[in-house]
């Protein structure tokens, strides 16, 4: 009987992952189509709008002599034959169930500066996923706040894909403290922020505290938490859009980023071509011990680094007998100058466009340096 109940209970396990991994495929086709019509819009592609909707969809839009005003996709599509004004969009959550999928974009348009939220209603057909219908609502936005839209300030946070340490069955993650404690500080201060990990896809979190009141917030804001269900791979990301990157800390973050040669060069090209900030707290640190210059010296050669050293690890226990290196001995053999403050206490350095912090603790004292300088550049 014993053995039935544990073939049950496996059968049970095997059948809720494979229901999972299957809803985590959907998602990401029903992304690939919201993006046609984001890419779609924000480029005047008819082609490629038309693309993403069934041919029998529907949209029901805003008109101010017309209670219910119904398009069909072909018409909407024929609006974007040339670029009239300047249009982003940003997917802020999907969800599916089986053959039938929601989704909700934010599109900004500039000249005048206009927000909406976009709904959409997908079904998957023979030949993929297709959206059906399509509503939009106008945002009601202050001028403070269409003047931060319109300057579309962005800031990307990079962090690692590792679920383990190194080779080990230790599993390890992103630090949510670090993650929520500076976005907090960013999207308050009117910053766009984007996540880009090491392999892309869903991000694994560690150090999650839910009796924290900023924890608690955004591990229950939809919007935010689609951020990290689907970050993007270093491939998608078009460096030119980011005023600063933001390495994001954890124990993961000693894995896959130092090596990761596509995200070295949008680190170098946000600091060397737009002239952007290259910050890091706590672990992430490890992210920059291998960026160089265009001229070949390391980025960190001769700057006060800091991060979190050696001292305050456990270097007999089993997770630092994978760690690839130490990030104080690194720093300092690349020429670095490496400084820490106390244990469980903010300490940060600012050197030039370079600006890191020890610990967790540090997360928003590190964002605010950031956004100090930044609004001066």
């Amino acid at each position: 009987m014993k053995t039935i109940i544990k073939f049950f209970i496996l059968l049970l396990a095997i059948t809720q992952f494979s229901t999972l991994a299957n809803n985590s495929e959907q998602q990401q086709a029903v992304h690939v189509v919201i993006q046609k019509y984001i890419d779609g819009t924000s480029n005047a592609d008819p082609n490629l709008i038309t693309s993403a909707f069934h041919p029998k969809a529907s949209l029901i839009l805003s008109h101010p002599n017309k209670p219910f005003w119904q398009v069909t996709a072909k018409e909407f599509a024929s609006w974007f034959k040339t670029k009239k004004v300047t249009r982003t969009g940003a997917i802020l959550s999907i969800t599916v169930d089986n053959d039938i999928a929601t989704a909700r974009a934010k599109i900004t348009t500039a000249s005048p500066v206009k927000q909406y939220i976009d709904q959409f209603l997908l079904k998957r057909f023979s030949d993929g996923w297709k959206i059906v219908s399509k509503t939009a609502s106008q945002l009601d936005i202050t001028q403070s706040e269409q003047f931060l839209a319109a300057m579309d300030k962005r800031v990307l946070f990079i962090v690692s894909s590792a679920d383990f340490h190194g080779d080990s069955a230790l599993a390890t993650g992103t630090s949510f403290s670090e993650l929520v404690e500076a976005y907090d500080v960013f999207i308050n201060a009117g910053y766009q922020v984007d996540v880009v990990s090491s392999k892309g896809g869903t991000l694994p979190l560690a150090y999650i505290n839910t009796s924290d009141k900023t924890h608690r917030q955004y591990i229950y804001n939809q919007d935010f938490m689609y951020k990290l269900a689907y970050t993007l791979a270093p491939e998608q990301v078009d460096p030119e859009k980011y005023l600063a990157v933001h390495y994001v800390g954890g124990g993961n973050a000693m894995y896959q980023v130092a090596e990761n040669k596509n995200i070295q060069a949008i680190s170098m090209h946000v600091y060397e071509q737009n002239k952007g900030i290259i910050s890091a707290v706590c672990h992430g640190t490890a992210g920059i011990v291998n960026l160089k210059l265009a001229s070949g010296e390391y980025l960190v050669a001769g700057r006060k680094i800091t991060g979190y050293p050696t001292a305050f690890e456990k270097t007999d226990a089993a997770y630092y007998q994978q760690f690839p290196f130490a990030i104080d001995n690194l720093i300092k053999q690349r020429g670095g100058i490496f400084n820490y403050g106390q244990r469980n206490q903010s300490f940060i350095e600012v050197d030039g466009r370079i600006i890191t912090g020890t610990n967790y603790q540090s997360s928003r004292e590190v964002a605010q340096a950031m956004i100090k300088q930044l609004n001066t550049m």
